[in-house]
């Protein structure tokens, strides 16, 4: 379950395929959570979709990775020749495998114990997504209304695993790219986009006229 891919002839003894049944299992968990609890007539499917996305985004999955400390798993796991375990411990790597933990999880004791202790284990995530929705592209969008811009995002490709993939995109206002982004969706990576946008503008970085 702690075995990165790079430490092992095959890929099959990595985390990558629990990681895959642990995301469908987790996706459920926090719907089945939410549905009945938060009334209709104020959370349509739109709002239930980025209160859930938020919850079980990337950044969400490694905040109970490190929590759970898996840091300190993999340490454990990583073959002596594999150099330094610190070396994996990215965000990707670090969600993907709390999903793996719940795949496994789930294989070992089924659905029902597994929501409970996935709801419990991503409460403070739940609660911010609640509480403090993310919107970074409506923000972005805000911030531009009253010079009269709007922010365009074009994908540019994605890497990795058909089951794992990253994608990448670029924010861009005026025709002038402004900043890049990443996510396991093309929404998530346009997310991180304007984040990254906002952030560049903070900075100082122009914004093309017209």
């Amino acid at each position: 379950m702690f075995t990165h891919a790079s430490w092992s002839p095959r890929r099959s003894d990595s985390y990558a395929r629990l990681a895959f049944l642990g995301d469908a299992v987790l996706e459920l968990a926090i719907t089945a959570h939410l549905y009945p609890r938060l009334e209709a007539e104020r959370y349509g499917e739109g709002r239930l979709s980025k209160i859930r996305a938020q919850t079980v985004c990337a950044a969400a999955c490694e905040a109970v990775a490190l929590r759970l400390g898996v840091q300190d798993e993999l340490r454990k796991a990583a073959p002596p020749e594999a150099g330094p375990a610190e070396a994996v411990f990215t965000e990707r790597v670090l969600s993907s495998i709390t999903e793996a933990v719940i795949g496994a999880c789930f294989q070992v004791h089924g659905y029902e114990i597994v929501a409970r202790a996935v709801v419990e284990a991503f409460q403070p995530e739940l609660e911010a997504a609640l509480t403090h929705p993310v919107d970074h592209k409506s923000a972005l969008q805000e911030r531009l209304a009253q010079s009269q811009k709007l922010v365009e995002y074009e994908l540019l490709g994605r890497r990795g695993p058909e089951h794992e993939p990253t994608f990448e995109v670029v924010s861009k206002i005026g025709g002038k790219v402004m900043a890049h982004g990443e996510g396991r969706t093309k929404k998530a990576a346009e997310q991180d986009a304007a984040l990254a946008t906002m952030a560049a503008m903070d900075a100082g970085k122009p914004i093309a006229a017209g």
